[in-house]
């Protein structure tokens, strides 16, 4: 049986032009992946914050009342709250209290499998609730008591605060440990000489869409739920673009709005599979009211991770729009504008990835190590080549690529050729 959530959102009168019912909607779907119910949703139109219970006692009885009516304890607030204001909230209405922030920690802490992943959401939650022991109660130090008070392994939660700091310094040095060895994990690159493209963006953007649409019957895999952070890895599918290249197709986890600032970097590691593709399709709903704010957080990202790999960027949903040379955008170098339930259009797509692909393919000189023969076997599989000749090194040719896939096989280079590249 599903836990059934009341949630609460403040519609501040000065913030006119917030998009509340995005919001709202949002958060149900932050619930619902996290395998609550929404029973009521309740807005609380104001003037400004209350300091105590951020929402005033006037609402307070009227969440009180619903409350008793539907047989519902757990209260989300679609806001992040201090923990003097949890526990004023929690003593009012005797309920469990979490946070939009809290909800979105509990949900990276169910869905997390890598080893980064898990220590970096692990470290996350520590550094919410080391400032917020006062407002928790008995029900986080219990395990598997729903939502908002799950984490990596289920384990206790040890309400102290220098055994909290104990462990975010020992996470730390799990995480330097695992930052050390990231190089053997960057070595796959090389040893997979299939182009891969990966789709960012934000939830509900239509990367899902795009990537079904990709793959037609077998696209299924992208939509096995329609859930917000369904999973946290990257899904991976090998597709024919056209009749003369294949590609790996990759889908990201999608962005959210306001993600919270400490949770940045376990939000990237669950990115990191982008480092690896030749292309970024930034999927952006061009109906949204913050594509502009969307768009620059997703290239914030993106910077703050040095990505630095071709982007495409995908302007979906145009057939919603009234005005389409609205969102030419003459600034963007790769752009397209589909609508991704449109056959003709996704077909476009796939021309335009091509396109990028192919651009500025130049004459590279390799020297493969004799040792290394499964590379030579690759680039003879999936490039133009010519000229092959064994050396005393191990075979010389040269290979036809772009400067993104050049950046697999830049060891390999011949120094002394590099005047002809």
């Amino acid at each position: 049986m599903r836990e059934k959530v009341i949630t609460v959102t403040v519609e501040l009168k000065n913030r006119n032009n917030y998009d509340y019912e995005n919001r709202i909607k949002e958060l149900k779907e932050l619930v619902e992946s996290s395998g609550g119910e929404v029973a009521a949703s309740v807005t609380a139109p104001r003037d400004r914050i209350d300091s105590r219970t951020y929402v005033g006692s006037g609402k307070l009885e009227e969440i009180k009342e619903l409350m008793e009516k539907l047989d519902a304890h757990t209260i989300i607030f679609n806001h992040e709250l201090s923990g003097s204001q949890m526990k004023n909230l929690e003593n009012t209405l005797d309920a469990k209290i979490v946070d939009r922030t809290n909800l979105i920690l509990d949900i990276f802490a169910t869905r997390a499998k890598t080893k980064e992943a898990v220590l970096q959401v692990k470290l996350a939650q520590l550094k919410y609730r080391l400032p917020r022991l006062i407002g928790y109660r008995d029900y986080l130090s219990r395990e598997g008591a729903g939502i908002g008070t799950r984490g990596p392994g289920e384990q206790k939660l040890e309400l102290d605060r220098r055994v909290i700091q104990r462990q975010m310094s020992q996470i730390k040095k799990q995480l330097e440990q695992v930052e050390n060895t990231r190089q053997i994990t960057r070595n796959k690159r090389i040893k997979n000489p299939i182009p891969q493209i990966s789709i960012i963006g934000y939830t509900n953007a239509g990367k899902s869409t795009i990537a079904k649409a990709f793959l037609g019957e077998e696209g299924e895999v992208f939509d096995a739920k329609d859930q917000l952070f369904h999973t946290l890895d990257t899904t991976l599918r090998k597709v024919k673009l056209n009749e003369f290249r294949e590609i790996v197709l990759s889908d990201t986890v999608g962005f959210i709005e306001d993600l919270p600032t400490f949770l940045i970097e376990a939000f990237k590691s669950t990115l990191e599979e982008i480092r690896y593709a030749d292309l970024i399709l930034e999927v952006v709903d061009s109906n949204n009211d913050n594509v502009d704010i969307q768009r620059e957080t997703t290239r914030e990202l993106l910077r703050d991770m040095d990505i630095q790999i071709p982007v495409l960027t995908v302007f979906n949903k145009v057939d919603l729009l009234e005005r389409r040379e609205e969102f030419l955008y003459a600034d963007i170098e790769d752009k397209i504008f589909i609508s991704a339930l449109d056959p003709k259009d996704i077909l476009r797509l796939k021309e335009k990835i091509e396109e990028i692909l192919a651009k500025d393919e130049k004459k590279r000189s390799l020297l493969i190590p004799y040792e290394d023969q499964e590379i030579l076997y690759n680039l003879l599989k999936n490039f133009k080549t010519e000229g092959m000749e064994y050396v005393e090194e191990g075979a010389s040719i040269t290979v036809f690529m772009n400067d993104a896939s050049f950046l697999k096989y830049k060891k390999y280079e011949r120094v002394n050729d590099s005047d002809n590249l």
